[in-house]
């Protein structure tokens, strides 16, 4: 089921509305294997690519996406589990300078973005109906599980499209 409105912040939407369908879970699975062909379409000696100066580099971007994905996972845990309180918000440009992304070898962090993908793909499969229906409060908005899910497919095929429009 797709989320509504008032399930996400605003700032969310024109992520959502890049995700055409209602099973997440499925959309999520077929987005990793797409994931997957855009980031070994690079050449390794391509992964520190930047399509202009003070941009991220393809490693960059790849790494971005795990943070997000992981960050409002765990989001995602935390209300499915009932968590009452309010959850932080993250700076992403800290985010990916203290990631150090660039250290590390395209290989790795694409087969890094693999096993996190699965492993998040078996907590959500165990997420019922009545967790992913759950309201949290994330960034200072509130948000459901069923969004966060959304978000996160949104967040990634927002960055795949922009490695294919500007970096390969």
């Amino acid at each position: 089921m797709r989320p509504a409105e008032n399930d996400y912040a605003p700032y969310y939407k024109g992520y959502i509305e890049k995700i055409q369908g209602d099973d997440i879970l499925k959309i999520l699975l077929n987005q990793t294997k797409e994931c997957q062909s855009v980031f070994n379409s690079f050449p390794v000696n391509k992964g520190d690519y930047q399509y202009a100066p003070g941009k991220w580099s393809v490693k960059e971007v790849i790494g971005h996406i795990m943070d997000t994905e992981r960050v409002f996972a765990y989001r995602a845990l935390c209300i499915a589990r009932g968590e009452k309180q309010p959850l932080p918000g993250f700076e992403q440009d800290d985010y990916v300078k203290e990631g150090k992304f660039n250290k590390r070898t395209l290989d790795d962090i694409i087969y890094e973005f693999r096993l996190m993908r699965e492993s998040n793909l078996l907590m959500f499969r165990n997420f019922d109906e009545e967790m992913l229906n759950r309201r949290g409060n994330a960034s200072g908005y509130d948000v459901t599980v069923n969004a966060l899910l959304f978000m996160i497919a949104g967040h990634a095929q927002h960055h795949m499209d922009k490695l294919n429009e500007l970096y390969i």
